[in-house]
């Protein structure tokens, strides 16, 4: 185990659940099959624009779940400050911000209870898609540029594809938490471009691991997300 993941994160909330589907019925029925194999759930763009979303999250918290709320705030730094206070009032556990840093200080200024989180490059962009956007170098640099201001403005942590994930733990200090999307338990052929797998994502150095497809379609999700949960338990023991 890597020294920079001495945080006390119990293992079982170190995987968090991406219930990205399309209503509160399918997310009911998904968190009902994964019972206590998921303890760490993240709420998205799909499911807040339901209009059931704080719905299910209140439902979720009741039960003692985790929350990742990933809307990727952009907005005047006012507003993003004022829509991470409202998080705070469902107490939130985590939120994303994908902004510059005058939105990333008003959110991390704002928060109390909800760690905000900056979004660096979205682990479906590759250098093909940077050079598109006008980004003047790798994808690697570019995280670990925003990560270090992250840090500096406040943030609790980043996300961050698992291929940065040690970069990460080389140049910036150790209390960011590095949350790693795009995981994939076997070979994928989705839109996620800059994947790894559960083992490498904590061997580079993340602290928490985000998983949706793997686990909602398979046969039995429950059973997948379990096989995980085991597996992240062996490596921390």
């Amino acid at each position: 185990m890597s020294s920079y993941q001495a945080k006390d994160i119990p293992s079982n909330q170190r995987l968090i659940f991406a219930l990205d589907v399309p209503d509160i019925t399918a997310a009911r029925s998904l968190i009902d099959q994964l019972g206590d194999s998921v303890e760490f759930y993240k709420l998205g763009l799909e499911l807040f624009l339901s209009g059931a979303y704080f719905e299910l999250l209140h439902e979720l918290k009741a039960k003692g779940k985790k929350i990742f709320a990933d809307l990727k705030l952009f907005d005047v730094p006012a507003t993003v400050a004022a829509a991470v206070r409202q998080l705070d009032k469902h107490q939130v556990d985590f939120c994303t911000v994908h902004g510059q840093d005058a939105m990333l200080k008003a959110a991390a200024d704002a928060a109390q209870h909800t760690k905000v989180l900056a979004v660096t490059a979205l682990t479906s962009l590759d250098q093909g898609d940077l050079d598109d956007l006008g980004f003047q170098c790798d994808p690697r640099s570019l995280v670990l540029s925003r990560a270090k201001r992250a840090l500096q403005l406040g943030c609790a942590g980043v996300i961050s594809s698992g291929l940065e994930a040690e970069a990460l733990r080389a140049g910036v200090e150790h209390q960011l938490m590095v949350i790693c999307p795009g995981i994939r338990p076997v070979a994928n052929d989705d839109d996620q471009k800059r994947t790894v797998s559960v083992a490498q994502a904590f061997a580079l150095g993340a602290d928490h691991i985000v998983i949706g497809r793997p686990i909602r379609d398979a046969a039995d999700p429950a059973a997948a997300a379990r096989k995980i949960q085991t597996q992240i338990k062996e490596i921390f023991q």
